[in-house]
């Protein structure tokens, strides 16, 4: 069995910078898409960006153009969330997912069927 584990989380000011990691076990992330997302109470998960497996990043949401970005190092099994300018409305648990269908073609949604982390929370506050 094999899983996604997010890191990194924690208290950041406001315009300041965190960097989430999502280690993988089991599989090598060099052959998936994987998603970010992230979730705050009395809302839906939404999605903030994808990586490739080529480390291209697509699907940003508008919300974070211009201020996350996401990599990948493949030498050590683990995708990247580097979040700068961070807002109070970036607050929230951040997910990392690969979709259980053709995971190494698509871009995960928040609706399809996806192995999940199980979340780093991220709070930004002054």
């Amino acid at each position: 069995q094999w899983q996604l584990v997010e890191s990194g989380g924690g208290l950041a000011q406001p315009g300041g910078s965190l960097r989430l990691s999502c280690t993988a076990s089991g599989i090598t992330l060099d052959y998936y898409v994987i998603g970010w997302f992230r979730q705050v109470p009395g809302k839906e998960r939404e999605g903030v960006l994808c990586i490739t497996r080529s480390g291209s990043v697509t699907k940003v949401a508008d919300s974070v153009k211009g201020r996350f970005t996401a990599s990948k190092d493949n030498a050590v099994n683990t995708v990247y969330l580097q979040m700068n300018s961070l807002k109070p409305e970036d607050a929230g648990v951040y997910y990392c997912a690969t979709r259980r269908s053709l995971p190494g073609l698509y871009c995960p949604t928040p609706e399809d069927d996806n192995y999940w982390g199980q979340g780093t929370q991220v709070t930004v506050s002054s």
